[in-house]
């Protein structure tokens, strides 16, 4: 009595074609052991799970090194008969048409669930039922309201401004710096900016008498700020574009900083090569 040997399962390539015209890479490329006995209809089933494609769908491409590409024909074939081996490909075709296919890169229609925040707020082990036993941020009852957060804000602001004699028209530089990263201008506006939020504090409605935190305009003598010296369309100071900015006192200090001659300017570009 004889028996026949069992068949060793070759490694085999599966890929898809490109879905662009401008690139040959596949949209899928992996690897399946396939045994040489299986039918067509077996490895096309075996497929559906790495491709999607449903196996009446499916046209299969062999490519072998050193032969041309053979299109595997006869679901009742075996798929040894067409000259698998080691190295070999199969690109899975998908014959339905483009609208018929399902897009799963397309996340647009997905319906997307959201935590509804009675159920997150009682979790017990979110990051806010944390905050909440430690006692952190709005849980704390020693924290200043937004209010009186931005009223201390503004307070320490003041005390900056004439800690550090800041005053329009004087020259200035901006903190930190360090050489050639420098930069230099004249403080132009120095007050509050209504039009920079503030979190939690609605500034439109604010009694006139309560403090604001105060901002430091300055023009540079360089193009390297980021506005014409006005915000959201309110204008605070003059200047030409890309020239102004608004940073907060304490990262002002006023000085005898004057303005970088050509010669300056061309030995930091040089430090700069």
């Amino acid at each position: 009595m004889s028996f026949a040997p069992t068949p060793t399962d070759i490694p085999v390539a599966i890929t898809t074609p490109s879905s662009s015209s401008t690139t040959d890479e596949p949209r899928l490329h992996s690897e399946r052991r396939i045994t040489p006995t299986w039918t067509v209809s077996q490895v096309k089933s075996k497929l559906e799970t790495m491709t999607g494609i449903p196996p009446a769908c499916q046209r299969l491409r062999l490519k072998t090194p050193g032969r041309p590409d053979t299109w595997v024909e006869g679901d009742d074939s075996q798929i040894g008969n067409w000259g698998l081996m080691r190295g070999s490909e199969i690109e899975v075709h998908d014959t339905r048409p483009q609208a018929a296919r399902v897009n799963f890169s397309d996340l647009s229609s997905v319906e997307k669930y959201m935590l509804p925040t009675e159920t997150y707020e009682s979790l017990p082990n979110s990051v806010l039922a944390w905050k909440k036993n430690q006692k952190l941020g709005r849980f704390d009852p020693n924290a200043h309201s937004p209010l009186e957060a931005m009223v201390e804000t503004a307070g320490r602001d003041a005390e900056e401004v004439k800690k550090r004699d800041i005053s329009v028209s004087k020259r200035a530089i901006i903190l930190p710096s360090s050489p050639p990263h420098v930069r230099r201008g004249t403080v132009r506006f120095v007050g509050p900016v209504p039009s920079i939020p503030v979190t939690g504090v609605d500034l439109e409605n604010l009694d006139a008498s309560t403090p604001l935190p105060l901002w430091v305009g300055i023009e540079l003598d360089e193009p390297t700020g980021k506005n014409d010296g006005s915000l959201n369309g309110k204008r605070y100071f003059e200047c030409p574009s890309k020239t102004g900015v608004f940073v907060k006192p304490e990262k002002v200090e006023v000085g005898d900083f004057p303005a970088l001659g050509l010669d300056e300017l061309l030995d930091e570009d040089m430090e700069e090569i």
